[in-house]
């Protein structure tokens, strides 16, 4: 049997892997990381803030670019980084991009009282994508709101929406977790207490209501809310794997806040050698044929032990 989680002993997670590859991940330099691509999956690497927000914020334009009458286009974007999205209002505005076929879906968004949150709530994935991208961009220029596909409690219509144009790229961050949007580690619970599901049941799973990690939830309530951690609602809305393997694109980008210097190595590892395991979500990414890892060096760090 599986080691019990150190974290939740109720949940699947990191540390029930084997000991020898947290290890393994855990000795990685910042050379033997950003040495890890291979066919499919392409590692890049920036060296100021400012590239690679920047770098973030274009995949935006090229995906949005690609969009024609015929063939509209678009990309799935996370809240979590957020940095990105100003610049990419911005970017539209100045090289007057018309967005009329393009798309947009989002990734996530919080469940609360049996129901998807609404733009006034604070912690509003939908309202944060809104205020700091959409309603920044010129009239003139902004694709139609219905374009804009954000997740609900009942899925069908967004997953429906995948139907109505290409992604190009689905962009995303890493939780400590090691999910992508809010594709946690399932709960250990039959029929899946001894082991997590395997793999190939896990990339079936569509748009849908989750249960959040522990981890998920003290992470968002540091990130977001000032530790906050009672405002934080303990299910959310995310988008599947399913939706994922529509992405022709996944891009991941890793500024070291969301994640640690441990968690990067680890994903990246298992991607890398192609080892996928649901108690790390991320990992599954290992199939997918077009993966980027996006690191900024200064978020890289180390894994030695330092006291503070």
């Amino acid at each position: 049997m599986r080691p019990i989680s150190k974290i939740a002993p109720g949940w699947w997670d990191y540390t029930t892997l084997d000991r020898e590859l947290l290890d393994d991940a855990a000795r990685l330099t910042a050379d033997d990381l950003l040495a890890l691509g291979r066919p499919g999956f392409t590692i890049k690497v920036y060296e100021t803030t400012e590239d690679f927000y920047l770098a973030e914020a274009l995949e935006y334009i090229n995906a949005w670019r690609q969009a024609t009458p015929d063939q509209p286009a678009g990309i799935c974007g996370p809240i979590g980084p957020t940095e990105q999205l100003p610049l990419v209002a911005r970017l539209v505005n100045e090289l007057e991009i018309d967005l009329r076929h393009a798309h947009f879906w989002g990734m996530d968004e919080w469940l609360v009282d049996g129901k998807e949150a609404d733009m006034d709530f604070p912690l509003s994935f939908a309202r944060a994508d809104m205020e700091l991208c959409f309603n920044r961009i010129r009239p003139d220029l902004r694709m139609p709101l219905a374009n804009i596909h954000f997740p609900a409690a009942d899925p069908t219509e967004f997953i429906a929406s995948w139907d109505q144009a290409r992604c190009v790229v689905m962009q995303g961050g890493q939780g400590e977790v090691k999910h992508w949007a809010f594709n946690d580690p399932p709960k250990r619970e039959p029929p899946w207490q001894d082991n997590p599901p395997p793999p190939e049941v896990y990339r079936e799973l569509e748009t849908r209501i989750v249960d959040l990690h522990p981890i998920t939830m003290i992470q968002n309530a540091r990130t977001s809310g000032g530790g906050v951690v009672q405002n934080v609602p303990d299910r959310a809305i995310s988008v599947g794997p399913k939706e994922t393997w529509r992405a022709e694109k996944v891009s991941i980008w890793h500024a070291g806040n969301h994640d640690n210097p441990f968690g990067l190595r680890l994903t990246t590892l298992m991607i890398s050698k192609r080892i996928a395991d649901t108690s790390v979500p991320m990992s599954l990414l290992a199939a997918h044929p077009n993966v980027q890892f996006n690191f900024l060096r200064s978020g890289i760090g180390t894994c030695e032990a330092e006291m503070h």
